[in-house]
């Protein structure tokens, strides 16, 4: 972890960054490594906190589960613990944890149950009176997100059953491999950033908040545990899934009850000469003890079963040469670098691109082109560029446009981002994004502006700018797909009352990058007009209330680009509200105060709480700090009422919140 750094340093910066790449994964569900590059990181955790126990502390990754849920849905507490497995990534590990149960069973006959290690999502449904009740991803292990009405249209899951008493179906949510190339290539050609694998395909889609875009995804499901009041039903694991089966449920054919460690090892070796032609992700073998009162006896470490193991494939791999890097544009601005390779086999798969994320990631390789380079797929799609094998000869050394290379406008690297940005709203690699934003609920509020509509209206041309919205007309709209008169009206109605809407939902109407809801505000009370937001330099920027050297530089940046002046300027010709009215507000009972709010409250919107606390002078941000002097939590608070708990930031209920606002 670098030269110099004492043991704690070093433990301490391996947990950032494995906390990081938890909350990617599993809140997220945006990975930037592999799993194996992942387990690299935890194992040498695990092997300095051993060498340092005194180091070792309750909320180190290596002493967790998985990562927290997601805000969005109803959380609910697990019949028992779902534990994950500890991995095995040789056949000498594997050999080691065969001896320790034999040694912990005295010599005792058992038998290990095969199954194939599923690449998807671990998920609990709960049946009563023969129908199902809930369903719930396995969260941080302990509680789950409640996931019912999405698992519903999962077609192996049986809504019904033929036992009607109370048991629970556990197993895995997956995306075949034909479904993830259908769902990748529709994205491609809409222009969307691909998907990286099936594995994170089936989580994102298990986690919508629309369950008809969730049947879409055709998710699949395969059982592997039956319960009862959390623990196994029947007195084997190989029973359970024989009685899985009769009851309905899909399980996978590919398991096998093995005598002992020599055929478990033929069943490993077996399925990885078939891994490349099965119709899912696999990454290894699942191996179980397979009498449950042989399992009870073996029992848990603190994080894993003692009586089962994950042994690990090796990531699949090739070399071949990086021809030329290029960039591409995202929706959101970012430009990203993109390897062009060699067309390389890498299992089964021919292999001719591979994104390399950012210019950082390019300088960690050292990596230019003409170079020989590893490239791992390991159940990606796009491929992962490894490591340097071989300079070329006349290698090239890549650096990033000083122009877009779409609409040739400036582009700038924010502090502390690792992405370069095109800052034009109007770059058509972002239009579609840049108008939904400004069309979006709380910012301009257009009603109907939509993906669809907003598809329709790029993809014909009669929206090429932001401010192109404001010369729409009914009769256009009309004639656009899924859009009648009344749908058109409703729309350019939405449309005309935008330009009433206060100077802060313009101002975060831009898209300025680090602007937004509460800076807007900020910009806009501090300034007062879009005029002086335009011309102000950096100091006088950040003598605004919480505007710092990142802000004032980005929204600096911004105007200094000619094709966002020159959309300001439609905007003003356009009769949206340009200037902006402070209220005093010093004297109300909130002021000097910020609030953050979290969680559904029993009588109020959000909306509703945000504007009584700024009418009495208080401020609402949307993310917790420090500096904040209350969270108003309400039902299915999350993550920002944990991190108040962490911090010590007072947490109030609708309740007293209304009690200071009287006050």
């Amino acid at each position: 972890m670098g030269p110099g750094k004492s043991p704690q340093e070093q433990i301490e910066s391996l947990r950032a960054v494995l906390r990081r790449h938890e909350h990617l994964y599993y809140a997220l569900d945006r990975p930037e490594i592999s799993d194996a590059e992942y387990d690299a990181l935890l194992r040498e955790l695990q092997q300095l906190e051993a060498a340092n126990p005194s180091l070792l502390t309750a909320d180190s990754p290596t002493q967790r589960v998985g990562g927290a849920p997601r805000e969005g849905f109803v959380k609910a507490r697990h019949s028992s613990a779902m534990l994950s497995l500890d991995n095995a990534l040789n056949e000498d590990e594997l050999r080691d944890f065969d001896r320790r149960v034999r040694e912990l069973l005295a010599g005792e006959e058992f038998r290990y149950f095969a199954e194939l290690k599923l690449d998807g999502l671990s998920m609990a449904v709960r049946y009563n009176a023969g129908s199902m009740q809930l369903a719930l991803t396995r969260g941080d292990g302990e509680e789950g997100e409640e996931v019912t009405e999405n698992a519903r249209t999962i077609r192996s899951i049986p809504l019904s059953t033929p036992d009607a008493t109370a048991f629970e179906v556990r197993g895995e949510v997956i995306m075949p491999n034909a479904a993830f190339q259908k769902l990748n290539a529709d994205r491609e050609e809409e222009g969307l950033p691909l998907y990286a694998n099936p594995r994170n395909s089936a989580a994102g889609s298990l986690r919508m908040l629309d369950p008809k875009v969730t049947a879409a995804r055709q998710l699949d499901f395969y059982a592997y545990f039956l319960l009862v009041d959390g623990a196994p039903a029947l007195p084997a694991h190989s029973e359970n899934l024989d009685r899985l089966r009769a009851l309905g449920f899909k399980v996978n054919p590919a398991c096998r009850l093995c005598a002992d460690l020599d055929e478990l090892l033929a069943f490993i070796r077996e399925y990885e000469s078939q891994r490349d032609s099965l119709p899912y992700e696999i990454d290894g073998v699942v191996a179980k003890v397979d009498r449950v009162e042989q399992q009870t006896r073996l029992g848990w470490t603190s994080k894993f079963p003692r009586w089962a193991i994950a042994f690990k494939y090796a990531a699949r791999q090739a070399e071949t040469v990086v021809e030329k890097i290029d960039v591409q544009v995202g929706r959101t601005g970012a430009l990203t670098p993109v390897a062009h390779l060699r067309p390389v086999v890498v299992s089964g798969v021919t292999v001719s691109r591979s994104t390399l994320h950012n210019e950082d990631e390019i300088a960690r390789l050292g990596l230019a082109e003409g170079d020989t380079v590893v490239v791992e797929r390991s159940g990606d799609v796009i491929p992962k560029v490894v490591r340097v094998v071989k300079q070329g000869e006349d290698r090239r050394l890549f650096t990033m446009p000083v122009e877009c290379p779409v609409c040739g406008g400036a582009v700038i690297r924010p502090e502390s981002e690792v992405a370069w940005r095109c800052v034009n709203v109007n770059c058509a690699a972002r239009l579609k994004n840049s108008v939904l934003h400004f069309a979006s609920r709380s910012v301009m509020d257009i009603t109907g502006m939509g993906d669809v509509l907003v598809d329709q209206l790029v993809d014909k041309g009669l929206v090429k700018s932001v401010a192109d919205i404001y010369s729409l007309t009914a009769e256009q709209l009309a004639g656009l797909d899924r859009m009648g008169d009344k749908s058109a009206e409703r729309v350019i109605a939405g449309i005309a009352k935008s330009k009433t809407l206060p100077l802060p939902r313009l101002i975060n109407g831009l898209g300025i990058p680090f602007v937004g809801e509460s800076t807007a505000v900020d910009l806009a009370e501090a300034l007062g007009s879009i005029d002086a937001l335009r011309d102000a330099d950096e100091p006088t920027l950040q003598t605004t209330e919480g505007v710092g050297p990142k802000v004032a530089q980005s929204v600096r940046r911004f105007f200094e680009d000619a094709n966002n002046r020159e959309l300001v300027e439609r905007l003003k010709a356009a009769g949206l509200m340009i200037t902006h009215q402070k209220v005093d507000r010093s004297g109300g009972a909130l002021a000097g105060l910020t609030f953050v709010l979290t969680g559904t409250l029993p009588t109020m919107g959000r909306d509703e709480a945000k504007a009584l606390i700024e009418a009495a002078g208080g401020k609402v941000s949307g993310s917790v700090s420090k500096k904040t002097s209350y969270v108003v939590a309400g039902e299915e608070a999350g993550s920002k009422l944990d991190k108040a708990k962490d911090l010590g930031v007072p947490v109030l209920d609708e309740a007293a919140l209304l009690a200071k606002l009287q006050s």
